[in-house]
């Protein structure tokens, strides 16, 4: 153990992807077990990491998500946002935070939230008058609304690792991300009146909203037939995932026709380079998965945590703690498959439900992608405004105590995740 922990951190260290560490560490530990026939199970493995039917919609929701980003679909949902709040002092904030809701419903990825706001939202933001390190906060604090709302690329990979009903977890997932959004508009509000952030021109107008409605309505009906096909049992989350493709392609080439072949080949090209890495780093990180397993290291750590306590709370307190430490140093797909077997007997043991505990583990590592230092969001919208990181963290830190301490209400009232799933779906 002690060996595979130094490969591993020293690698990490070192600069090495996380995908090439991780398989690194685990073919180390196979080796140290017992040699050549255990090193057989280094392929074996990272080709059955990979051999799950529901992985299939991670690409389709990265490949919809650039297609609204590229054909114009992005911006007509943060007009419709506009109209609904952005008549409020700090309106584009508000708007920010609620646009990241629809979007939310049809992308599984805080990235692509980042990225498409950043290079809209946060320039309009800045020419409005607000400071850019506010707006870039702004901005990430609303892109993890993103994996949180379903669809959810990390609930995919939970629920395929675990055996966990992914629908129950898209489910899972509304009223958390919804809770989310509106404690954050609290607090730009108080923000606004404290700092003076700018006022949106104009009042509430019924036009303005129906007209924008007119203009995104095609856009708004995609979250429904996502989770309408899901949680009706319709269609699987991989056959929605690929009607969800079919729909943006659709939207942007015919009605819209803002696309053209050269955009769809450069996207096709980007999803595979991002699905690329994230698979790379699940079949990886499958190996390092097997050899923990054999070497019975989630019992134990289930073992060390019970012997420190046996108080469910305090249990929650210290997996919580553990999630949001790794978060800051690993990319957040790593440290899902590595974890999620180490704490979900943990979480058994003290009678959690698994979508319960998925959806905390989510929201756990959705919230260390605004984290320093290795945070993506954080590095995305550096790189699209050209802000510091360090500037983009110190305006963050009031969000990012809040969706703290929402993380821990979702923790530990379980009625708050678990209420739309047995309404809707029976489970539980």
């Amino acid at each position: 153990m002690i060996l595979v922990a130094t490969v591993f951190f020293g690698l990490l260290l070192l600069g090495l992807p996380i995908g090439f560490t991780l398989g690194i560490a685990g073919t180390v530990g196979l080796l140290q077990i017992g040699g050549e026939q255990f090193l057989t199970m280094a392929p074996k493995r990272f080709f059955e990491g990979l051999d799950l039917f529901t992985f299939m919609a991670m690409p389709f929701f990265i490949l919809a998500g650039e297609i609204m980003n590229r054909s114009g679909i992005t911006e007509r949902l943060a007009h419709f946002a506009d109209a609904l709040v952005g008549y409020l002092r700090g309106g584009l904030a508000h708007s920010n935070m609620v646009a990241s809701v629809l979007f939310a419903g049809m992308t599984g990825a805080a990235v692509s939230d980042t990225a498409a706001f950043g290079n809209t939202l946060v320039p309009a933001m800045v020419k409005k008058g607000y400071t850019r390190p506010f707006a870039c906060a702004v901005t990430a604090a609303g892109s993890i609304i993103g994996p949180t709302i379903p669809p959810s690329n990390l609930m995919v990979i939970y629920g395929s690792l675990m055996g966990v009903s992914i629908a129950g977890l898209f489910a899972a997932g509304i009223l958390p991300g919804l809770l989310i959004c509106l404690l954050c508009m609290a607090l730009i509000a108080a923000m606004g009146k404290r700092w003076n952030l700018p006022k949106g021109e104009g009042g509430p107008s019924l036009w303005k909203i129906l007209k924008a409605f007119k203009d995104s309505i095609l856009a708004l009906l995609m979250p429904a037939i996502i989770l309408g096909g899901i949680l009706g049992g319709i269609v699987t989350p991989t056959e929605a995932a690929a009607i969800a493709v079919f729909y943006a392609l659709f939207i942007a080439i015919v009605i819209y026709r803002s696309l053209s072949l050269q955009d769809i080949l450069e996207m096709l090209i980007r999803t595979a380079r991002i699905t690329g890495v994230v698979f790379l780093i699940i079949a990886s990180a499958s190996i390092l998965s097997w050899w923990m397993t054999f070497m019975q290291i989630p019992q134990s750590i289930a073992a060390f945590f019970l012997t420190i306590s046996q108080e469910p709370h305090v249990i929650i307190a210290m997996i919580l703690g553990l999630l949001l430490i790794i978060g800051m140093f690993m990319d957040i797909n790593a440290a899902l498959i590595i974890l999620a077997p180490v704490l979900v007997p943990l979480t058994q043991a003290i009678g959690m439900h698994p979508v319960h505990a998925g959806i905390m583990i989510v929201l756990a590592l959705n919230i260390s992608l605004m984290t320093p230092p290795v945070g993506a969001c954080l590095f995305v919208l550096s790189s699209v405004t050209g802000e510091r990181i360090e500037r983009i963290a110190v305006a963050l830190w009031p969000f990012l105590l809040l969706q703290v301490g929402i993380l821990f209400c979702v923790a530990y009232f379980e009625k708050l995740t678990m209420f739309i799933p047995r309404l809707l779906l029976g489970i539980g």
